[in-house]
């Protein structure tokens, strides 16, 4: 088990989410940078479904009850475990009764802690996600808090425990030629982006939107040069998804995220595609997103890399295991 002694900030119990209840009007939830959940899990020989805490902000301080392997993904953090430095994208061993402190973010926004056999919260609506507007999975449907304890699974016994790092995916992922303190994230566009007119479409493109203080796991409020459509646009509530990026009378674009809720009339001019959604989570207060365009068929070429970084990954680990199983 593990015991949280200090947090800050909205961290929660999560997996890759729930997908099957979207039609009932209950969002997918699940982790914001799933490529990170997804490494953690996978230098752990856990199911890369089985759930993690997301951290998004700093310091945070956790106890463990028993001997298990973890690992630390995601954003880059000043980490230690009993006096010993954590490198990031890195999988450790910890012993009953040693305290795991994160301090200062020197890069990214979310962290994740995976350990060995996964979070064991209960299971609702198919998932062990959090899901902080409808008060349902995780740990009591809530944030966690200090004096909170969470039960961990039974770890694989024919995993190998060690030491063991991966290049994290902002590095094996970057993307060339990008501006120094910009994020780039490639979208497709949406609904109503041709009731924006030309110079309005230019400035959305053209800008480098700032992430305000109003970002959180429903939306991403950005702020920049107000992009206004050609006549005033009312829409009822239609289905929406986590990526699709509206824009309200006052012309800031908002991008919805893993908690996005199911339905919305703000007008759609893009959609940030499902490979580069974990770019935007991992962009911190303050900093900087620019939209580039792109296919469909680039957005299926570009999952397929992230794919392909996963699945060097997981080759990677096994083979590591077998040659330890071997001495």
């Amino acid at each position: 088990m593990i015991e949280i002694l200090s947090v800050l900030g909205p961290a929660s119990v999560q997996d890759l989410g729930r997908f099957d209840q979207y039609r009932f009007g209950v969002g997918t939830s699940g982790a914001m940078d799933d490529i990170a959940l997804r490494a953690g899990n996978i230098l752990l020989a856990n199911d890369e479904n089985a759930a993690g805490i997301e951290i998004p902000m700093t310091p945070f301080k956790l106890r463990f009850g028993r001997d298990t392997a973890f690992a630390l993904t995601g954003a880059d953090v000043g980490a230690d475990i009993g006096g010993r430095a954590i490198p990031p994208w890195w999988r450790s061993q910890a012993r009953a009764g040693d305290v795991l402190s994160l301090k200062a973010t020197i890069r990214g926004a979310q962290s994740y802690l995976a350990v060995s056999g996964g979070i064991d919260v209960p299971v609702v609506l198919g998932s062990r996600s959090t899901q902080l507007r409808g008060e349902l999975g995780g740990l009591h449907g809530r944030s966690l808090q200090p004096g909170d304890v969470l039960p961990c699974g039974a770890p694989d016994p024919s995993a190998c425990i060690g030491e063991l790092g991966t290049e994290p995916a902002d590095i094996a992922l970057a993307r060339p030629n990008t501006p120094a303190g910009v994020t780039v994230v490639r979208v497709v566009i949406a609904g109503e982006h041709d009731m924006y007119d030309n110079a309005a479409q230019d400035l959305f493109w053209r800008s480098d939107w700032k992430v305000t203080p109003q970002r959180n796991r429903y939306g991403y409020r950005l702020q920049g040069p107000p992009v206004m459509p050609i006549s005033p646009i009312e829409k009822r509530s239609h289905g929406i998804v986590p990526g699709v990026i509206q824009i309200p009378p006052n012309g800031q674009p908002i991008i919805q995220m893993r908690d996005a809720q199911t339905s919305g009339g703000y007008p759609k001019i893009a959609t940030v595609i499902e490979a580069d959604l974990w770019r935007v989570a991992q962009t911190g207060l303050g900093g900087k997103l620019r939209f580039v365009q792109t296919s469909y068929a680039d957005a299926l070429a570009a999952q397929g890399e992230v794919s392909g970084y996963l699945d060097k990954l997981r080759v990677n680990v096994r083979r590591l295991g077998e040659l330890r199983k071997c001495r």
